[in-house]
Order: structure tokens, then sequence, then C-alpha cells
């Protein structure tokens, strides 16, 4: 039983990780192909400004911009009319951009077209032929200036996807720059550099994770499945973090490139949180596995779609969403019952696990309202999360390494343990096959041939069954049923009852469906028979009964002959028998075994074998 499941706990783990690999190599193979099939490079110099005049959504009325007011992206196109105006760094106005002067335009997943004069229209479309399909995605942008700001111009912005950033014009308005001979890109990288540093610090940390990981899973560490978790959850949080910034068109300038990885991290940190989550899980294991592995289906069919379809990898965020918020809805049902049938120090822990998935619903309600951009919820969030993971794995390393080294002496322990319960069950069957009760057995088959051969036959039946029970339990290193147990016990009595008839033996079975080492019960028989009924003038009893209590299985071998003080137990050298017996009782069922005898009264052998822990 206990091989069988290990089995079926191993090859899950192994559909585990075949289906990581799968998603995976998914996503690298979604990355390659946005790259392949785009031509695109953005790397511009700018400066900054600030446009003012008024806009209107789609064919609404026009209405003034306000600096700091929220314009939506999402409900329609948007068109701004008015011009670009210079600002000093402390916010002074400096008057109207001049022709011949760059403007730097921040565009988050829109297009633009400007519409300057009688000059040509400029279009900012990320999605035509010259680019590639599916390159939009946050990126940077040159303007040049063909007036003197004396005529208004137009911006004309296009959302080309179902749902976008809520705040992309805000974005746009407020990012809006000028090459003014300052390093325009250099200043982005410098604003941005904590960040980049921060997302590198996580990177950092999470292969030295990742390291210890495949190191503990050589070495066969039994934690070593939740670092590979940990740290690929902090590995995606960390590329997050990289790819986020507003600038980073300015590190990598493959707009696809960046998507990709950025919508790609999002959802291996959740899928991965997810899991880490669930190997926690004890009352819930069952539907939270199966709805996690529900959700790494989808996301691989995210990541596939793009490559086999014209489907672009930013328009299947909203299902992405979707999928991820179910999956937390189990979750958090699971987190409540396990909270319920948890440990008061336990329920803090759970308590804690469901932040990262509250933080998510919320990121996904606020980006879609416009308050804010992107994870910030997860990102603060998850701080707090890398900060407790840290403890709990400086915890798992050393323990996991004393776990290790404490199973290597106990599987030494085990083998010694092993030879000893071999050379027990070896000289337990020597000790029961002595010559002269082989020889005694065989004179009675001689005597029975010549005045009743049935019963002749009959003896040699029970003799063989006798024999081939001894000979068969010496190559059996595990428990047998009580049950077979008793068949060789009645084989044995069997025998003995042809050769002292005056006997009687009596058996009780109240309970005989669990497991006892083999040859317990019968030697006991035999000890009371030769020690205790052969020294009664005649006739004498043994008594077998089992039953069972609420927490143990119990067997009794009584005999009414001639007893014996129990303090000659005490010297082992002189009763291998009952130290063998009760060595294995010990070893192979956690029982134990009693002896009580009275002189002249007769003795009683109680073996006692826990329910907690049988086959």
């Amino acid at each position: 039983m206990e091989g069988k499941e290990k089995r079926t706990h191993d090859r899950k783990g192994i559909l585990g990780m075949v289906g990581v690999l799968i998603l995976l190599l998914l996503a690298g193979g979604l990355l390659w192909y946005g790259n392949a099939t785009s031509n695109q490079a953005v790397s511009p110099m700018m400066g900054q400004v600030y446009f003012a005049g008024e806009y209107r959504i789609a064919d609404g009325p026009w209405q003034t911009i306000v600096e700091g007011q929220h314009i939506p992206a999402t409900q329609g196109d948007v068109t701004l009319r008015g011009n670009f105006h210079m600002r000093r760094p402390d916010g002074v106005y400096e008057g109207s951009c001049v022709a011949e002067m760059a403007i730097a335009l921040y565009t988050d997943h829109i297009h633009l077209t400007v519409l300057e004069g009688d000059k040509e229209p400029y279009v900012m479309d990320m999605e035509n032929p010259l680019f590639g399909p599916s390159a939009c995605g946050v990126t940077w942008s040159v303007y040049v200036l063909t007036e003197d700001g004396t005529e208004p111009l137009e911006i004309l912005i296009h959302n080309p996807h179902h749902f976008g950033n809520e705040k992309a014009v805000d974005e746009l308005l407020a990012n809006t720059a000028f090459w003014s001979g300052i390093d325009f890109e250099k200043d982005i990288l410098e604003k941005e550099e904590s960040q980049k540093n921060t997302g590198l610090f996580f990177l950092i940390v999470s292969l030295c994770l990742l390291g210890s990981a495949l190191f503990s899973t050589l070495i066969h560490v039994n934690n070593s499945k939740i670092l590979w978790l940990f740290g690929l959850v902090i590995l995606f949080a960390g590329t997050y973090l990289t790819y986020s910034s507003d600038g980073i068109a300015f590190r990598s300038e493959s707009v696809v490139t960046n998507t990709t990885l950025l919508g790609a991290s999002m959802i291996f940190y959740m899928l991965f949180f997810s899991m880490a989550l669930v190997h926690f899980f004890k009352e819930t294991k069952k539907i939270s596995t199966v709805a996690v592995s529900a959700l790494g289906a989808v996301d691989g069919l995210l990541f596939a779609l793009p490559v086999l379809t014209r489907i672009r990898f930013y328009d299947l965020s909203l299902y992405w969403a979707l999928a991820q918020t179910a999956a937390n809805m189990v979750l958090a049902i699971c987190l409540v019952k396990e909270f319920r049938a948890s440990q008061s120090r336990e329920r803090w822990l759970i308590l804690g696990s469901l932040l990262p998935l509250a933080a998510y619903e919320l990121d996904v309600a606020m980006v879609a309202l416009g308050v804010w951009k992107g994870g910030l919820a997860s990102t603060c969030v998850f701080i707090l999360f890398f900060l407790v993971s840290m403890v709990v794995v400086l915890r798992i390393i050393p323990d996991s390494i004393n776990t290790l080294a404490k199973a290597k002496e106990l599987e030494t322990e085990k083998i010694r343990l092993d030879a000893q319960l071999a050379e027990s069950r070896m000289s337990i069957m020597m000790s029961q096959i002595r010559p002269h009760f082989i020889y005694n057995t065989l004179g009675s088959i001689e005597q029975l041939c010549t005045f009743d051969p049935p019963k002749a036959g009959e003896l040699v039946h029970n003799f063989a069954k006798y024999l081939r029970g001894n000979f068969g339990e010496l190559d059996n290193p595990k428990p047998i049923l009580m049950s077979r147990e008793m068949e060789h016990v009645r084989y044995y009595t069997s025998i003995e009852k042809v050769r002292f008839p005056d006997m009687t033996f009596s058996f009780e079975m109240n309970g005989d469906d669990f497991h006892i080492p083999a040859l317990s019960v019968q030697p006991l028989v035999e000890n009371a028979i030769k020690h205790g009924l052969m020294k009664l003038e005649k006739g004498g009893t043994v008594r077998v009964v089992s039953y069972e209590t609420d927490t143990h299985y119990c067997v009794t071998v009584t005999d009414d002959g001639v007893g014996f003080d129990t303090g000659v137990l005490l010297d082992d050298r002189k009763h291998l028998g009952i130290r063998n017996i009760r060595g294995r009782l010990a070893a192979m069922v956690n029982g134990t075994l009693e002896i009580e005898s009275t002189p002249g009264v007769g003795t009683k052998v109680l073996i006692t074998i826990p329910k907690e822990g049988q086959p």
C-alpha cells in the first residue's frame, strides 16, 4: 500500500513538473514568435513639455483639458486639439513650442495620428506592417513640429484593443517631453533606477533560491518543491518590476519583447503563487489542485493562441484576468475551510495568504476604473510576502538538511534492524522445527498408518501445512493478517492434539483482520504446551483470544499449567524466543508483549498492537 501511494504521489509530481515545463516552453515560443515576426525598434532621444487645449471622446462635445483631470481611454477614440507649451523644471510656463522642436510622446497600448496644418499626418501606429503584428505596447516616439504654435494641431488617439489602459491618455499628457539638450533618456532611466535595482535584486535572490532548490532536489530533500515555487514566484515578480517601468523602451528596444515578458511575468507570478499556496493545503488539497491545474491549462492556451492565430497576446489579458479571478475564488473558499480546520497559530498564516489574492483583485478593479496603473497593490503585498517567505526559506533549508541527515541515519538503522529481523525470523523458524518435534510427529504418523490410516493422512496434511508456513514466512519481511497466523496455530495444535489427546485448545477470534508479525502467536502456544501443560499430570487448556479496543488490537494466549516466576524473564540470554517476538512486534507494528504468570495457577501472555499505523 505504501509503495503504491508513493508511486501515485511521484507520478502526480512528475505530471506537475511536465505541466510547468510545457507552460514555460509555450511562453518562450510566444516570445520567440513575437520577435521573429517583428522588425520594429525604437530608440529616440527626448526632453519635456505639456499640452494645452481641449479634447473630445468619439463625437462628443469638446471639453477643456485640465491638468491632472482624468480623460478615459476606453470609451472611444479621443481627439486632442491645442498646442505644446514649454515648461521649466520648476513648472513655470515658458510659452508655445516653436518649429523644428522635437516632441517626445509616451504611448501605452494606444495609436496616435498627429495633424498639423498642411503637413502630411504623422501616424504612430505600432500595428502597421512596418512594425509587424501585435507590436502595440509601451514606447516613446518623436514628433518634430513644423509650425510655430500659432495654429492648433490635433492628436487623434485610438485604442486598438477591446479593453486597455484606462489611463493611457493621462499618461500621454503627463509624460509629454521635448529635446532640450538634456539627455532625456538618461534622465528617465535615472528616475526609475530604484525600480530597476529592486527588480534586479529579486531576480538575483530568485536565482539563488532556484540554485538551492536544484541542490535540494539532487540530494532528495523533502521540502525542495516549495523552494522551487518560492524561487519562481520571486523570479517572475522581479521580471514584472523590471519590465513595468515607463522607461523600459530605453533598456530594451523591442516593444514586442517588453509586452510579452511583462504579460507572461504577471501570469507566471500568480500561477506559481497559487501553486505555492496549494502546497500548504491539507483539508482542500484535491479541489485546490484541480483549480490550479485548470488555471495552468488556460494559461497555456493563452500562450499558444497568438502563435496559432491572429489574436494578439495583449487582447487575451482580459480572459486571463477572468480565469485567475475564478481560481482565486476557489482558493479563497479553500482558505476559509483550511482556516476552520487549522490550529490557532496557523490561522495568521492563512489570513496572510489571502492578501495576495485580494491585492490581485484590487489591482484588476483599479486598473479597469483608471485609478492606478499596473499591479500596484500586488507589488506592495509581494514585498511583504517576500520578507515572510525569506524567513520561511531560511528555516526550511537548515531543517531540511537536518531532516535529510536524520533520514540517512534512520535508513542505516532500518538496514541494521532489517538484518536483525531476518536473523530473528531464521532463529524462530529453526527453533520451531526441532529434530525431536519432527521425529515425534513422524512416529505418530507411522503408528496411525497401521491403526487409523485416515487419521494418518490428516496428520500428514497438517504437518505439511505447518512446515510450509514456517518455511514460507522465512522470506516475508512484512506483517501478515491475524487470520493467516491463526491458520498456522491451528495446524500446529492439530499435530500436538494427536500426541496429547487430553489437552484442550480453545480459540475465540473477535477480530482477525489486523496485521501481526508472522510466527508471533504460534511460538507462544508452543511455550504454553511445553512449559505449562506438559508439566501437569494430565490435561490442561490453552486458550487464544483476540479482541479490540478503541485504540488497539489485542491477543491473549492463556494456559492453566504450572506457571512460573516471571523474574526469570529478566535474563534475555535464556529466553531468545520471547525477546525475538517482542522485538519484531515493536519494530514491525509498534506492538508490545506482556507476560503474567502465577506458579500453580497458569500463565497469560498479552500482545497489544496500536490501530494507528496498521496497513
